[in-house]
């Protein structure tokens, strides 16, 4: 469930609000010469408590940290919902505040993208699976907006929430094949009491919808379940969560999957670790959601 206030650091007295690349330069460079760490936490806005568990645990880590807000045009498709995506910066501001962020860092497209721009990078492979199949060219403009903003920054860590499984894993990835010596760290997905993942897209769904959304982490747990419990046939865990989401009204599923945790390939025969991840739509609202999964027989915990 989302954390509780007292959870929080103590507010920040000093928050920045920068536009510029040299501005977000000239803050980083004064805090590397105060000794600081740094720590950044890539978003889209609409802050909501998952994000602000980051942003506290760079706060732990690092004593210098920034969220970046940025709702990339690159990561959206034709008919996607770029143009709706909430917008609230005075809220999200007075949110950073609450828990102790040090500067956040609002650019213009034309900041991130001047005249003339013409890179783009990509993860091949993994990029084209799951939300990649589902969103044409999405991965593209997320992993060149997150490259050109740990860039732009130079942070020690940069902090990404586990719902968004498949970015992360192809973060890493990239992070990895290119050299970028910022460390990447991931966190827990933080869930609503009743299971519902946080999401910035929650605020688009009224009372009915929430109660169906909810049918997306039901199907995960039972996917867990089955799997803890002994079942060897992957498929009938996949037809399982399938029927659950396709007997929930509102609700059409985009897909359903228990994966390799590094590599997404979807398995036939359970592993020590997977991972299991679905998408689907509440009416005109898409969800992901995912729950990592571990048999008995491997250390640690069974879900986040």
């Amino acid at each position: 469930m989302p954390p509780a206030a007292a959870d929080f650091p103590l507010p920040s007295e000093t928050l920045s609000l920068v536009h510029t690349v040299a501005e977000v330069r000239e803050a980083v460079h004064a805090a590397r010469l105060r000794g600081e760490k740094v720590g950044v936490v890539p978003t889209m806005g609409a802050l909501h408590s998952g994000h602000l568990s980051l942003a506290t645990s760079a706060r732990e880590e690092c004593g210098f940290v920034i969220v970046t807000i940025f709702v990339n045009p690159s990561q959206f498709g034709p008919g996607e919902d770029f143009e709706k995506y909430p917008r609230m910066l005075e809220r999200d501001l007075a949110a950073c505040r609450r828990v102790g962020v040090d500067l956040v860092f609002v650019p213009s497209a034309a900041e991130i993208y001047p005249d003339g721009f013409r890179t783009q990078v990509e993860v091949t492979g993994i990029s084209n699976v799951l939300e990649g199949a589902c969103r044409p060219g999405h991965f593209s403009g997320v992993t060149t907006i997150v490259l050109k903003l740990l860039n732009i920054v130079q942070a020690d860590s940069a902090w990404f929430g586990r719902k968004d499984y498949q970015q992360q894993v192809l973060i890493r990835r990239m992070c990895l094949d290119l050299n970028v010596p910022t460390v990447i760290r991931t966190c827990p997905t933080v869930r609503e009491a009743d299971g519902l993942a946080l999401s910035s897209r929650n605020a688009y769904l009224d009372g009915e919808q929430r109660e169906s959304a909810l049918a997306l982490s039901r199907a995960l747990k039972l996917a867990r379940d089955m799997l803890v419990r002994g079942e060897t046939s992957v498929e009938r865990v996949r037809q399982a969560m399938r029927e659950l989401l396709e007997a929930t009204p509102r609700v059409v599923v985009d897909y359903v999957t228990v994966a390799h945790p590094e590599t997404l390939e979807e398995l036939e025969e359970p592993l020590p670790e997977m991972v299991a991840l679905v998408a689907a739509r509440v009416d005109s609202t898409r969800l992901i959601d995912n729950l990592p999964v571990r048999l008995p027989s491997a250390p640690g915990d069974r879900s986040s």
